[in-house]
């Protein structure tokens, strides 16, 4: 159901208060999670070069430490979250040859359940002068973007009294002006909580949800920017300043051994959730400070973990569970109408850059596609890293950094 909302604030522009967060960093950067705007688009570039008969040429590689965080891109820097033995380790390396610049370690004891990787999660965040990242064990730190050296440390699960996950921490922290967002599933109302960028101050803190692996995004509604998060209860979107809930809705799997893991795509005040372990997926408007369905279902675009992309009204990305083989669909979003589905495509991540999409496969793959609601349709393929590649890659004047369980690669797609 729709809650209503006053506007009692004026903000600017969503997209205008990420670039002030991010220290008016240029568009060829790629500072977070699915990039400028956590859309997975990249901007300002009308298309792509079809990739070489033998492949995006290699500019570097080197062998990286456990982990599923992505690596993010500013300011001829590469930001690496990984774990090294028993630390959490961020290293910046010079993004046109590989080099170390710092490295800077926090010790970790984290463990994961069900054997899967132990490295950390989320991808860091480069906002102004500082790097956020988001442990896998729950701890919040802020560096130097230019020393490495830590600003400040918040052990978010023992502050809030947050329960361990199926998978430890995995929510990208939101930066926005002066504030950093983060859903840490605490316990007394904790669920979501503000602090102050500069200094880790608990600023507010708001629902009772449990934390899911989905990232927070800021959009804007009706006039009013809200932080947007797809949590494991469902979505809530609230007002920055205050932590005021301003809409609500449930959408979650009846399993309790379930995740919900997509980013949310937000578009001209729709939002569009969706979730596997039977949850499917739903496309909400918000008119008048109330939700209202588009339309819901499980039979249009399920993602399990990975986000997809628009484009003309045109969401492209990965339907159905990962062990199980996914499709690769383009779903109308307003009626949630499937245009064509490559099945059994398998499981991956997808970026838009222009015309065309860029999608890293789980199996090391990278295709180049067409973005077209007729058909699907490849351009180039390129095998660029062994199977189980599953971090979210990053996209930044013209080269292009993925990794692997072992490997972190940078190729060049094209010249600036």
């Amino acid at each position: 159901m729709g809650f209503g909302f006053a506007m009692k604030h004026s903000f600017a522009p969503a997209a205008a208060l990420l670039l002030a967060a991010a220290g008016a960093a240029p568009a060829a950067d790629w500072p977070q999670f699915r990039g400028p705007d956590r859309d997975g688009v990249y901007p300002g570039r009308a298309t792509l070069p079809d990739f070489p008969a033998d492949g995006p040429p290699v500019v570097w590689e080197r062998p990286v430490g456990a982990g599923f965080s992505g690596p993010a891109a500013a300011r001829g820097r590469v930001i690496l979250f990984h774990r090294l033995g028993g630390n959490e380790v961020v290293e910046s390396i010079a993004a046109g040859g590989g080099e170390t610049v710092w490295k800077s370690a926090d010790a970790t004891t984290y463990r994961d359940d069900f054997g899967f990787d132990e490295g950390p999660r989320a991808t860091p965040v480069v906002a102004g002068g500082q790097i956020y990242t988001f442990g896998a064990q729950g701890v919040l730190r802020c560096l130097e973007f230019a020393t490495g050296r830590t600003v400040w440390s918040l052990d978010t699960h023992r502050e809030f009294g947050v329960r361990k996950g199926f998978f430890g921490a995995a929510s990208t922290p939101l930066v926005l002006g002066s504030r950093l967002f983060a859903n840490v599933g605490g316990s007394g109302g904790a669920g979501i909580v503000a602090l102050d960028k500069d200094t880790g101050r608990l600023l507010w803190k708001a629902t009772d949800h449990e934390a899911s692996y989905s990232s927070p995004v800021a959009a804007e509604f009706e006039g009013e920017t809200l932080v947007v998060f797809f949590t494991r209860e469902g979505l809530a979107a609230l007002d920055p300043s205050s932590g005021e809930v301003r809409f609500e809705r449930r959408w979650r799997s009846r399993s309790r051994a379930s995740v919900n893991a997509a980013t949310p795509i937000v578009s001209g005040g729709t939002i569009f959730l969706s979730a596997s372990y039977g949850t499917g997926a739903v496309a909400l408007r918000v008119r008048g400070g109330a939700l209202e369905d588009l339309w819901s279902g499980g039979d249009s675009l399920n993602n399990h973990y990975a986000a997809g992309v628009l484009a003309g009204g045109v969401l492209y990305g990965f339907h159905g569970r990962q062990e199980y083989g996914q499709s690769f669909r383009a779903v109308e979003l307003a009626s949630g109408k499937v245009l064509w589905s490559a099945d059994q495509y398998g499981a991956g991540t997808v970026t838009r850059v222009g015309d065309r999409l860029l999608v890293l496969r789980e199996s090391g793959e990278l295709d180049l596609l067409a973005v077209s609601p007729e058909a699907f349709r490849s351009v180039s393929r390129a095998q660029i890293l062994p199977a189980e590649t599953r971090a979210y890659p990053a996209l930044a004047d013209g080269l292009f950094f993925a990794r692997d369980k072992n490997t972190l690669v940078c190729l060049r797609l094209w010249k600036e």
